[in-house]
């Protein structure tokens, strides 16, 4: 793993074996609608007043940047609330200096789409992890349109200018279902003269059809095929986003692997396309309740419920990966406590996220001695391992150190996870949730 400190903070923590977890917790907002949420709401004419914002660095970095193409963002103090006033027609202004995505891919990804037909020259930019990951297959596509992308290696690595010009619908088949990619060429699709449509090898989260559909813009879709046309003009208005799904899997992982626990999560989005990991779940043998409590701008949501449970191995193939991309890391640390071997399997894209997330999650927790084994495409896992003490590095990944936290809970001692800053990037409360659920002594995550 690279030492670079943008990817690596220095701070650490340290989770000790917990007591059982209990009661109701909540978890923030959905990252992946809050970052549609505030684009809508930019290319919308007009206020809109957004709740539910996910609080975290990757989404702050989405509304700054919009912010700098000319929308007017405030953001309530102390709230997860977000005023937008969009720039509608006008389209985003041209830029006086560089837009830093952070590490946010969304950002950077969705927001090419955006610019691709707008007037202006764009930079985009990210930290040290982002300008490592692939754009190629976002650059393509929008070149394919008419987009000029010019960057690093082809224009498949950050940073990329982009040179706002004359755009075209186009028929697109991408070889690998990806939501980020979708997007971009949807919205790049509503400034385009004709229709554009997307088709995916197999359903990609659907977030955004969801939104624009909601918004006003019609939407025609099939399982794996979504188009729209040109001129498609987005509503203000306001906007709920319900709480992440990818966010709670740490809590439910939490709760299914600590024994006497029983903990339930409120308001979370069940949408069916990211949904995989409690289908997983069950097929565990996860004793994980869902009830549908309602519908949010489209986004299906309800209450989870998770108790202690005995699990079993099972296989994850490349059909099942879109559905819980975000959510294999703590899979990984949920099978270590399953009878037999699980394996995951068509997940490369693992590789090229905040860190390559299959080599992290290994050395992980083969530390914690974990019977564990990294596949060029995944994870193979057998069970149920006892994890010892130790001491682990999250490779500046979010989804990776909350995972390690997790594993911490069930070891027969502390575990210390190096480089745990980055978790501000999508859930900074993840601490003081997991705390509010103790019911006893030795239940406990400390800096």
């Amino acid at each position: 793993m690279s030492s670079d400190s943008s990817r690596q903070p220095s701070s650490t923590v340290v989770a000790g074996p917990s007591g059982a977890l209990r009661g109701v917790a909540r978890v923030p907002g959905d990252k992946s609608i809050s970052h549609r949420a505030l684009i809508l709401g930019a290319l919308a004419p007009g206020h809109s007043r957004i709740t539910g914002v996910n609080p975290g660095r990757d989404v702050l970095a989405t509304a700054t940047v919009l912010g700098r193409l000319g929308a007017s963002v405030q953001w309530a103090e102390h709230e997860d609330q977000v005023d937008i006033e969009g720039w509608g027609g006008k389209g985003p202004r041209e830029p006086d200096d560089v837009l830093d995505a952070g590490n946010s891919g969304t950002t950077l990804r969705c927001l090419l789409g955006v610019c691709a037909g707008a007037n202006g020259a764009f930079v985009f930019t990210g930290d040290a992890s982002l300008r490592r990951r692939p754009m190629g297959r976002v650059v393509s596509p929008l070149r394919a349109m008419g987009a000029r992308i010019d960057g690093r290696a082809e224009g498949s690595l950050p940073p990329l200018m982009v040179r706002g010009s004359n755009l075209t619908g186009r028929v697109h088949s991408l070889p690998v279902a990806s939501a980020q990619v979708k997007t971009a060429l949807l919205l790049a699709g509503l400034g385009a003269p004709g229709s554009t449509s997307v088709t995916e090898p197999r359903p990609s989260r659907d977030h955004t059809e969801r939104m624009l559909a909601a918004s006003g813009v019609p939407v025609a879709r099939s399982a794996l095929t979504a188009t729209v046309a040109g001129g498609g003009r987005v509503g203000a208005g306001p906007r709920r986003v319900p709480g992440d799904l990818s966010s709670a899997a740490f809590i439910l992982a939490a709760a299914v692997l600590v024994t006497g626990s029983d903990v339930a999560l409120a308001d979370v989005g069940i949408n069916p396309t990211r949904a995989g990991i409690l289908g997983v779940l069950a097929a565990m043998g996860a004793d994980v309740e869902v009830e549908h409590s309602g519908d949010w701008g489209g986004e299906p949501v309800g209450t989870l419920r998770a108790r202690t449970s005995e699990l079993r191995g099972v296989t994850v193939d490349e059909a099942g990966v879109p559905g819980l991309i975000d959510e294999l890391p703590i899979l990984a640390v949920i099978a270590t406590q399953a009878s037999g071997r699980t394996l995951i399997r068509g997940a490369g894209e693992l590789r090229v996220k905040e860190s390559d997330r299959i080599a992290t999650m290994a050395a992980g927790l083969a530390a914690l001695g974990a019977e564990v084994e990294a596949l060029p495409d995944g994870l193979s896992i057998g069970g149920p391992t006892t994890l010892q003490p130790g001491e682990v590095d999250s490779g500046g990944d979010h989804r990776v150190a909350m995972s390690l936290a997790v594993a911490g809970l069930i070891a027969d001692g502390p575990v210390t996870i190096r480089g745990w800053d980055c978790v501000d990037t999508s859930f900074p409360g993840f601490l003081t949730s997991l705390g509010a659920l103790r019911s006893g002594p030795g239940s406990e995550i400390r800096p």
